[in-house]
């Protein structure tokens, strides 16, 4: 992640401490199911299980995709993510064949939530939050850990059983399949996907970026061969103290995407952008993970529609705003696509609207974007052409 946005999210978090669950060294409890492989120290990282205190059925711990759809506030998410504790074991990712791997991988492809019971080497502490994935509680070392038996998902365990299929194809296949992306990660992470010679254990972090980016490549090779749009459309969403506003544009696909954190912690206004053009993107994002889940999300509808378009994203982290991982992102693009949007007669109309859906003004999105300056000069506009007390419908009519 580029360095500014890295330091700016650090910050933020570390000014919103989270409280987490307090236990001893001893838990009896439930995992959602839920894993948690670590990145530091690659191959020799540490990975275990997510528990909670809590019994039955918790699988709503570990499925974000429910959580926007539900209604869940901000503060609910974190309450339950934070009462998540995770066991943790250093251990080498290439090693699928020890005991402690083949829990991890019972745990991830299970189909209910596991009774669990775990001794601890010392009393777990601290907590984690942050832009990448979602938070959780403290974390110990274990001593030893049992879980329940399960039957595991039916289409994940046919993935783990054919060893010669590769991890891209059984991510796509399980994608086309309606799997949650939350599921196919930990899948991922588990080692549970790949060629028999490829298999190890992937860190959470690596798995969700390497899932959007291979879901949104596969659904663009799609894309590009689909007729492009005839107007501009506006869809909107707003939850979780963002908003979200998607442009399409009537032009060949391209890519970008402008956010603005916009008195989070303070008067502070720290903007970031990224973009690609129609060749696509090779290195990776400067913005981090939000780049390529927000890019998969909307190819997700235009491929369902059959419609190619350009795409700016425009999205404004607002007061009370905490970091809890790329889902965020995600799922708002998603619901964002879900809905009607407004079309436009012409770039202008569609700008002018959004002046009275965000904080910051336009102009200052504007000026941190390079698709969006292009598709102006190519229209011979100027800042100045854009008045916020502009009727905000004009031009506009919704789709559908």
């Amino acid at each position: 992640m580029h360095s500014a946005k890295g330091e700016y999210l650090k910050k933020l978090t570390e000014m919103h401490p989270m409280p987490s669950v307090g236990i001893g060294k001893t838990l009896e409890g439930t995992s959602p199911p839920s894993v948690f492989i670590g990145s530091w120290n690659y191959p020799k990282v540490y990975a275990g299980p997510m528990i909670s205190p809590a019994h039955g059925d918790i699988r709503i711990m570990d499925t974000p995709e429910s959580w926007i759809p539900d209604g869940l506030s901000q503060d609910e998410i974190i309450r339950y993510r934070m009462s998540l504790v995770r066991g943790k074991r250093l251990w080498d990712v290439r090693d699928l064949s020890g005991r402690f791997a083949e829990q991890l991988r019972d745990i991830a492809l299970s189909s209910i939530s596991l009774e669990s019971e775990v001794v601890f080497s010392d009393t777990p502490r601290g907590g984690f939050a942050g832009e990448q994935h979602t938070p959780f509680g403290p974390s110990g070392y274990l001593d030893s850990l049992e879980t329940s038996s399960a039957g595991w998902i039916r289409g994940l365990e046919k993935v783990y059983d054919d060893t010669d299929l590769t991890a891209r194809d059984a991510m796509v296949h399980l994608h086309a399949e309606g799997f949650a992306p939350s599921l196919v990660q930990k899948a991922l992470s588990a080692g549970v996907m790949g060629r028999k010679r490829d298999r190890r254990l992937v860190p959470t972090r690596w798995a969700i970026t390497a899932f959007d980016t291979i879901i949104g490549n596969h659904l663009l090779s799609a894309v590009r061969n689909c007729e492009v749009i005839d107007a501009f459309h506006v869809h909107e969403f707003s939850s979780l103290h963002n908003h979200y506003a998607v442009i399409l544009l009537p032009v060949p696909w391209e890519f970008e995407w402008i956010e603005a954190f916009l008195h989070v912690n303070g008067d502070e206004e720290a903007i970031f952008s990224d973009y690609e053009g129609n060749g696509g993107k090779r290195e990776y994002s400067c913005v981090g993970g939000c780049y390529y889940s927000s890019k998969m999300a909307v190819l997700e509808a235009l491929s369902r529609e059959r419609k190619q378009a350009g795409v700016i994203i425009l999205r404004e982290a607002r007061k009370g705003y905490i970091p809890m991982g790329v889902f965020n992102v995600r799922e708002n693009v998603r619901h964002a696509m879900t809905g009607k949007p407004l079309d436009f007669d012409d770039l202008r109309s569609a700008l002018n609207h959004l002046s009275h859906s965000f904080q910051l003004p336009v102009p200052r999105f504007i000026k941190e974007s390079t698709v969006l300056v292009r598709s102006l000069k190519e229209r011979q506009m100027r800042l100045s052409d854009f008045n916020p007390e502009a009727e905000t419908t004009r031009g506009a009519t919704p789709k559908g």
